[in-house]
């Protein structure tokens, strides 16, 4: 389940993602345990572990930020999966369109947007 309040950044900017395995993500030169949003206003932990805990309580982090980026991508864990009906809705009341795909392809999606100046934000789940 996701926290109620906002979770401190690791890192306060933007930077891509260097490297993933099943259960960590490796950024400016830090590693993290668990999964992780990539933000406008940094990289932070997030506490989801498995598809089925994105909510829109969960998300509610993202949604705060929704003016900062026009494009957010969800790393749905090891398989492609379906956001249910109410965190799509909440996405999509804040004006964020978004994509979902497995982690991996999203962490590289984040890298290259990133990389080409896109505001991009996305939300990792480790797996």
């Amino acid at each position: 389940m996701a926290t109620e309040r906002p979770s401190e950044p690791f890192l306060p900017r933007q930077v891509p993602i260097d490297g993933y395995s099943d259960e960590f993500f490796h950024f400016a030169g830090m590693s993290h345990g668990g999964s992780i949003l990539a933000l406008p206003s940094g990289i932070r932990p997030w506490n989801v572990s498995r598809f089925a805990d994105v909510t829109t309580s969960a998300l509610a982090e993202v949604i705060a930020e929704a003016n900062a980026f026009e494009l957010l991508l969800l790393g749905t864990g090891r398989d492609p999966a379906h956001l249910p009906e109410l965190p799509k809705q909440a996405l999509r009341a804040a004006g964020l369109r978004f994509e979902l795909m497995p982690t991996p392809a999203a962490a590289s999606t984040y890298n290259v947007l990133l990389a080409e100046g896109r505001r991009v934000a996305a939300a990792l789940i480790a797996f």
